[in-house]
């Protein structure tokens, strides 16, 4: 083939221009990022019924934030399994949610070319009421609850009737937290459990102290009496013992639906349990005052009797004849009970729990059964705590005793009360401290190593006696 040197002329030229670096294709430029000034991963306070006002610094370069930016703020209600949507900048609401940590996601839009850029972060919601002490008491027969601010140390007396103008019900036993579904530790309402007949327990919310409503609002359909005794949540969710029978709250609604939590019938059988129970790790378990025996319950609830393997021959824990059980915290594992016989001696009984509903895994071992070395200090209305490491601690008019059962090591706190009688018991601080109750104070016990019961804070202007308290930190 032959070719006419015009055009071979021109295919060079081509040839040329098309290897010709084409510059504008490599003077890209990314668009122009804003940088929003401490937000990502902040967790901002807000204060419920105040306004709540976000306004981080932004720079832009290049272009005008407030004309060139779209702003999206998303904050999750994780109880509701929902979000809510503001938008503008500065955020500007009264925030109105329920006390907690929520997480939070700002959405900043550039106009120009709607691009996107995330600032994760959180708002932590608080009330007056999110830290401090929660105190029950008890004043000329009158119950009494009270809030102890953590900020100002200060105390809000008889808060209850400041904001109801009536009375609690009388004879209190507990002031129960009930936590946030499957969060222990966390408090959404307070239970005002009390031992009166004419007038129901009271269910208060736990971010405003305002009433709720009356105890038998917590039942599906309540018995026609109803005598509640004790309350835990270990786990979360709430069990407790009611009209001597084993009661749990309902968990297979959705936890934002009004159902969840609430009660429907008592665990079955032919028991009376007393308040002395818990739900450990595999199994509830307790005392049946009825049979004089120790009984345990499946983990969802199903009533098991005394249907374990009993090793060692200390004692029968399927009889052991003794109806008044003084104080038992029940664990999986070492376990010790201090009970009352018919003719007035106390006992410590000393046993090993392995129980486990999964391997159908049933045993007590019956290791040990003395008389308490402190049985002569044993009051009818003496309080008792246990620690992890199987300490006790018990109350004896003003005095407060550490006992431990290893080597039966009896000694006396070095707290001195000026003879007023201590008549509330709490460990807190990990079993580092006592939170100690005498009429018209609270005092703050450091137990920790090497310390044996020193006073290290005193609150007063509680009205009357403490019976119970919630710390809220």
């Amino acid at each position: 083939m032959k070719f006419n040197p015009i055009t071979i002329c021109v295919l060079l030229i081509l040839a040329f221009c098309s290897c010709k670096k084409d510059l504008g294709n490599y003077k890209y430029s990314p668009p122009t990022e804003p940088i929003v000034v401490n937000l990502q991963d902040a967790t901002v306070d807000a204060t419920i019924g105040d306004t709540l006002v976000l306004q981080p610094y932004i720079s832009f370069k290049d272009a005008d934030p407030t004309k060139d930016l779209d702003f999206d703020w998303r904050i999750s209600i994780q109880e509701e399994a929902r979000d809510i949507h503001y938008t503008g900048y500065p955020l500007k609401v009264v925030y109105s949610l329920a006390p907690g940590v929520r997480a939070a996601k700002l959405t900043v839009t550039d106009k120009r070319n709607s691009m996107k850029y995330f600032y994760d972060f959180k708002i932590s919601g608080k009330t007056q009421f999110s830290k401090g002490l929660a105190v029950l008491s008890v004043q000329d027969g009158i119950t009494k609850l009270s809030f102890v601010k953590a900020d100002t140390i200060g105390v809000l007396p008889d808060l209850y009737f400041a904001l109801h103008h009536e009375n609690l019900p009388e004879t209190p036993l507990q002031l129960f937290a009930r936590p946030v579904f499957y969060q222990p530790g966390t408090v959404q309402d307070y239970w005002v459990i009390c031992a009166d007949a004419n007038k129901s327990s009271v269910i208060i919310d736990g971010s405003t102290m305002l009433k709720k409503r009356d105890f038998p609002g917590q039942f599906f359909s309540p018995p026609a009496t109803i005598k509640p005794e004790a309350f835990e949540a270990t786990k979360g969710w709430v069990s407790g013992v009611i009209n001597d029978k084993l009661y749990l709250s309902v968990t297979s609604t959705a936890p934002f639906a009004e159902d969840w939590g609430k009660f429907a019938n008592p665990v079955a059988g032919n028991y009376e349990l007393s308040p002395y129970f818990s739900n450990t790790s595999n199994f509830f378990f307790g005392y049946d005052k009825k049979r004089s025996a120790f009984v345990s319950f499946s983990p969802s609830g199903a009533y098991l009797d005394t249907l374990y393997t009993v090793t060692g021959t200390a004692f029968n824990p399927q009889k052991l004849g003794m109806k008044d059980l003084l104080f038992m915290k029940p664990v999986s594992g070492r376990n010790y009970a201090f009970m009352k016989s018919n003719d007035g001696q106390i006992y410590e009984f000393s046993f090993n729990v392995d129980m486990d509903d999964y391997s159908n895994t049933r045993i007590i071992s019956a290791d040990d059964k003395r008389i308490f070395k402190g049985a002569a200090l044993v009051n009818a209305d003496t309080k008792w705590q246990r620690s992890y490491l199987d300490v006790f601690y018990f109350t004896s008019n003003d005095k407060i005793y550490r006992y431990n059962p290893i080597n039966q090591d009896l000694r006396t706190l070095d707290a001195n009360f000026g003879g007023k009688k201590v008549t509330m018991l709490k460990l807190d601080d990990n079993d580092n401290k006592l939170i100690v109750g005498v009429d018209g104070a609270l005092m703050f016990l450091d137990i920790s190593v090497g310390v044996n019961g020193t006073i290290k804070r005193t609150v007063t202007g509680i009205p009357g006696a403490p019976v119970d308290e919630v710390s809220k930190n």
